[in-house]
């Protein structure tokens, strides 16, 4: 029994790992295809390319899903992806925001809405929840990549231009208006700071999920993440033990 029991723990672990780094490689994804849909296929061209791909890289991402990324955003192959937004509430009430990028609509649509069905939640309408959300410009550095302190940060980036900068335990987020996140992501890489930068949504205010609801509500995002088109889930809400 020892043996099938290790047997069991090391599959459980591989199996973790490969869901978070599949996760890791649908975020570079969607990075891939944005920088490719904003300025270009041509990495040489294309500098915001250029550093997903070397993201790309260093993830020791397939060759073969970074060109299928920069395919889809230039029409190769004949497949045209829609970008789809889909509004929604998860258990407790709580706001969910999804973004898809699709080549079948009407496949991603019920999919969507059988995830929201199977973890108690609800699809909404257009317009229903996306009033809470506000578009910025999001751009976070480890604060094991950096030596400045919080003051020494915030300095950096309202000299370079951001609007608010927030601080958890592991990064610094930095928040911009969403037309001149890439002038500030490109003034805080000239200083030297390594970083992600991207535009998403941010939540105005969260709401906790319900202790009773938290199961169903990690299933709800899990099952979301998991879906091959979903590009972002987006949510305002917090778990009972990420509440300040």
């Amino acid at each position: 029994m020892s043996g099938h029991s290790k047997w069991h723990n090391i599959q459980g672990r591989k199996n973790a790992q490969d869901a978070k780094r599949g996760k890791i490689f649908q975020k570079i994804s969607r990075n891939l295809y944005q920088a490719a849909k904003a300025g270009g296929s041509d990495p040489e061209g294309n500098p915001q390319l250029r550093l997903e791909m070397e993201k790309a890289r260093e993830a020791n991402m397939p060759k073969d899903n970074v060109q299928r990324a920069i395919d889809k955003a230039s029409g190769v192959g004949g497949a045209k992806f829609e970008e789809v937004t889909y509004e929604g509430y998860g258990p407790g009430g709580t706001a969910v925001m999804v973004s898809a990028l699709t080549d079948n609509k009407n496949r991603t649509a019920a999919a969507i809405r059988s995830a929201f069905t199977h973890h108690g939640g609800s699809l909404g309408t257009d317009g229903s929840v996306s009033y809470m959300f506000d578009r910025k410009g999001f751009i976070t550095i480890s604060k094991s990549d950096t030596d400045d302190d919080e003051d020494s940060m915030l300095m950096a980036a309202l000299d370079a231009g951001a609007d608010d900068m927030k601080s958890t335990d592991d990064e610094y987020q930095i928040l911009t208006d969403p037309a001149s996140m890439a002038s500030v992501r490109d003034a805080l890489q000239k200083a030297g700071y390594k970083l992600d930068a991207e535009v998403k949504l941010v939540p105005q205010n969260t709401t906790e999920v319900p202790s009773d609801k938290v199961e169903q509500y990690s299933g709800l995002i899990d099952e979301l993440e998991d879906n091959d088109d979903v590009q972002d889930v987006y949510e305002a809400a917090v778990l009972p033990n990420e509440a300040e």
